[in-house]
């Protein structure tokens, strides 16, 4: 983890100095880009790279990640659709795509994962029982979980730091959960060590005030490796819901409304009434909405350790039921300001 920590904190200085030579930046416009100044994107690259190299070297020199069910073709469709992830975020990036050519890469990342097996055998019945999944089955739902891993990530990422924090305790979470005696993954929990050591070494730069940004590539990027550990943890998608929780469910609402007021074209035009807008919107700063969806994701993470499958589901349907109070006080206080 330190050195994955280590490596990711100087790629992530070296990004910062090279992007903007690039001329691949986020400038402020006044409305949805509101930062003090220009900003280099591509920050994902950090990470990716990271994440790449210790793997290529643990997998070259040991059998420590392959010691268990996740095999050497796995990894590297991980890696393949991590790359993909780079060149398509590095395309949006530099001529802002539009969304029916942006979604492109992180759809066949998710297609490449499942190409290599990352699969789901079964899920946990938490009304009892185990859940056998037919290949296709799992293929659906592997496809339809990855996907909405990297856009609840690619949304999320609209403050310094708040994608890759919740990122990074999701991370750790599967690595707390594979070196549990009940599940003990040694191979997992050191993936996702590594995971946590690149997300951790590019936070130092990308807290408010943030010297580098994600980027579309990043942004989908750690969504990916969340969804990926979840999958290859045996299946632990529940887990990584529930630190995921509150900004799927925000996606969910995000994407109702748009949908609602402009039908499916208008889903992906941006605006600024995400969570974490309307905490800024109220008073709140960047680091206490920040340091508010990181705690909310360790919470429930760290819950998510000790409960049992049924429990989980009560845990999701009280966040689910937080989420609506919070969105209706929300709404209300809007209108209320605009009356």
């Amino acid at each position: 983890m330190m050195i994955a920590l280590a490596v990711s904190f100087i790629a992530t200085r070296c990004l910062v100095s090279l992007v903007p030579k690039l001329k691949v930046v986020d400038t402020p416009d006044g409305e949805r880009r509101t930062h003090a100044r220009a900003v280099p994107l591509l920050g994902g690259i950090a990470i990716f790279v990271t994440v790449a190299a210790c793997l290529h070297v643990l997998l070259a020199d040991t059998d420590s990640l392959t010691g268990g069910e996740v095999g050497t073709r796995q990894y590297a469709g991980f890696l393949l659709g991590g790359l993909i992830l780079m060149v398509g975020g590095y395309l949006d990036d530099k001529h802002r795509l539009p969304p029916r050519f942006a979604v492109v890469a992180p759809v066949l990342a998710a297609l490449v994962a499942i190409a290599s097996g990352i699969q789901v055998e079964k899920l946990t019945n938490p009304f009892g029982g185990i859940i056998y999944l037919e290949s296709w089955q799992s293929d659906v739902l592997v496809f339809i979980w990855l996907m909405g891993a990297m856009y609840t990530t690619k949304f999320l990422d609209g403050l310094d730091g708040l994608a890759t924090s919740v990122s990074s305790v999701g991370a750790f979470m599967v690595m707390c959960l594979a070196l549990t005696a009940a599940y003990f993954q040694p191979d997992v929990a050191l993936f996702a060590a590594i995971g946590v050591g690149a997300l951790a070494g590019f936070l130092f730069w990308n807290l408010p005030p943030a010297a580098i940004f994600l980027g579309e590539g990043g942004s989908t990027f750690v969504g990916f490796l969340i969804g990926t550990l979840a999958v290859i943890s045996g299946g632990k998608i529940a887990t990584a819901a529930l630190v995921l929780g509150v900004p799927i469910m925000d996606v969910a609402w995000v994407i109702l409304r748009r949908w609602n007021a402009g039908g499916p074209r208008n889903v992906f035009r941006g605006d600024r009434k995400h969570l974490h807008h309307r905490l800024l919107a109220l008073g709140w700063s960047q680091r206490q909405v920040v340091a508010g969806y990181t705690l909310v994701a360790a919470a429930f993470g760290a819950a998510a350790l000790f409960l049992q499958s049924r429990e989980k589901l009560l845990a999701m349907l009280a966040l689910m039921g937080l989420m609506l109070f919070l969105a209706a006080f929300l709404v209300a206080r809007e209108r209320q300001s605009h009356a």
